[in-house]
């Protein structure tokens, strides 16, 4: 049996009240479930008092597909959501710290245009690079500047949101195929359920 077969990791999304010991709780659950947390971001929600968690979950397919379930039951935590077979939005934030000199800064500078990388930090002898997007983007423009001399890496985990419907009357997170536009003509795409984020 291979590891592909063995362990799924899936998104999940969670609505939860800014109290002491409620990360603990949910790490606590995952633990005793045989879970991986492979990712996890927090961050303060649209509603005061609330915060609002994005992470990655690997294990059993028979178990992981039940955490969202699980967590909900859990207390101080308002909602729980697996998002993985919706249609959705991910980007994981990185901060690059890289080595440069005279010789090579342009070079740096020129390979951070190409990934849309943002430069938000120049100093004598290095340059710091903001860069978004999937997981496979960010590997690979640190993997080219680790030629230059990486001086440090910041990664955040996976944030995810929802993708709005684009038809009245439908909620959000629905893949929209076969459907009609105004002009009456057919529109159909097929798509992946979970790449969202992989550009």
């Amino acid at each position: 049996m291979t590891t592909e077969s063995k362990f799924e990791a899936r998104t999940v999304t969670a609505l939860v009240e800014d109290r002491p010991g409620v990360l603990a709780r949910i790490a606590g659950l995952c633990r005793r479930r045989g879970l991986n947390i492979a990712s996890l971001a927090v961050g303060r929600s649209e509603q005061a008092g609330l915060s609002r968690l994005t992470f990655v979950l690997e294990g059993p397919p028979g178990v992981v597909n039940q955490c969202a379930a699980q967590l909900e039951r859990l207390v101080n935590v308002i909602d729980a959501t697996d998002i993985t077979n919706k249609n959705h939005i991910w980007r994981e934030l990185a901060l690059v710290k890289v080595g440069t000199s005279t010789d090579t800064r342009v070079e740096v500078l020129e390979l951070s245009r190409v990934f849309r990388a943002n430069v938000i930090d120049i100093g004598v002898d290095s340059v710091t690079l903001e860069l978004t997007g999937g997981r496979e983007k960010i590997d690979s423009m640190i993997t080219l500047l680790d030629r230059f001399g990486i001086k440090e890496v910041m990664r955040t985990g996976r944030v995810a949101v929802l993708r709005g419907t684009l038809f009245e009357g439908e909620e959000d997170g629905q893949f929209q195929s076969s459907r009609k536009w105004a002009n009456g003509l057919p529109h159909e795409y097929h798509v992946t359920p979970g790449v969202s984020g992989s550009v």
